[in-house]
């Protein structure tokens, strides 16, 4: 059966129940599990990293924080919802922590933006970044977002110098940056909060410079041809992980982290702890030397690599290059 009728038998089925009143949660997430799409085709894990159910930033610090406060604004422009970022505590160690924000319905979607932050999300960011290393504290950045909101009045606040200057003052921020990415991690808006001491991927999150459907537009000349996109540009976690791009790949249960959100956030929570404890002990020079070296690592090629000669063997084939 196709998923998108599976999908909307299952949301009847709630619907039914919430107008009986009747609580068949268990049975609903069991049937979630069971007809969950596989998660080894690439195209089914970058469905999953869309999948509207997927927990949220706010989702995970609740999950995560023993509290948390919201901070708003970015003290030139206004406040950007699609960016959240705010002050928590776990075990008694207080983090700052940032993220882009999506809803859970078209309502919540639209308040949010999709995830799509403005420059003053960005602008917010820095400025709570800035905050937590002046005060010692350090950063925690959950990243899901299809890229920066490619809108005229993005543009014309100036969304471009935003990312860059995100960019470079990361890079030397003097406190340690903890990044996941938790959906999709999606161009420069993804890079914009992502410079960081160590960065983590969820097992069914994607990591790219440009959407497969864009990919596919661009250089095969057809959209509909976004699946075979997403296996060119290897995405996946997985990939990302073999590439050396990423620290490593966050665990979710089968059919997705939808399903068990709690199971997700328990693992991102022990990697945040478990980190904190080495990176804390550094000083500041040795955070940003090793940072440094981390972001300038990234894209070195070892082309007897069989992932990297099975990437140039598939361009070949798409652009008639031998």
């Amino acid at each position: 059966m196709d998923e998108s009728v599976i999908q909307s038998k299952i949301e009847e089925i709630k619907v039914l129940a919430e107008k009986e009143n009747i609580n068949i949660s268990k049975e609903l997430d069991h049937l979630k599990a069971k007809y969950a799409p596989s998660s080894e085709d690439t195209w089914e894990k970058v469905l999953l990293a869309r999948n509207i159910d997927r927990p949220n930033t706010l989702d995970y610090i609740n999950l995560i924080c023993d509290d948390f406060v919201e901070l708003h604004g970015d003290r030139h422009f206004g406040d950007d919802p699609a960016m959240i970022g705010g002050i928590g505590t776990i075990n008694g160690q207080a983090v700052t922590f940032i993220g882009h924000q999506r809803g859970h319905n078209m309502k919540e979607n639209i308040e949010r933006n999709y995830g799509w932050a403005y420059p003053e999300g960005y602008r917010k960011a820095l400025r709570l970044a800035e905050q937590a290393e002046k005060f010692h504290r350090p950063v925690v950045t959950f990243i899901d977002t299809a890229g920066a909101y490619p809108g005229v009045n993005a543009e014309e606040r100036g969304i471009g110098e935003a990312i860059a200057v995100n960019l470079k003052k990361f890079s030397v921020l003097k406190t340690p940056i903890i990044s996941f990415i938790i959906g999709e991690g999606g161009s420069g808006g993804a890079l914009g909060i992502g410079v960081s001491d160590k960065i983590y991927m969820l097992e069914n999150s994607i990591y790219s410079v440009i959407s497969p459907e864009g990919f596919a537009s661009i250089l095969l000349r057809d959209a509909e041809r976004a699946k075979e996109a997403a296996e060119i540009m290897k995405v996946t976690a997985q990939d990302v992980d073999e590439f050396g791009i990423v620290h490593g790949i966050i665990p979710e249960v089968p059919g997705g982290a939808q399903i068990d959100p709690a199971f997700t956030a328990e693992e991102i929570k022990k990697t945040i702890l478990k980190d904190l404890k080495a990176l804390m002990s550094k000083t500041p020079n040795q955070l940003i030397r090793y940072r440094s070296k981390k972001i300038r690592e990234i894209g070195h090629v070892n082309e007897n690599n069989a992932k990297v000669q099975d990437l140039f063997g598939i361009f070949g084939k798409v652009f008639g290059r031998s």
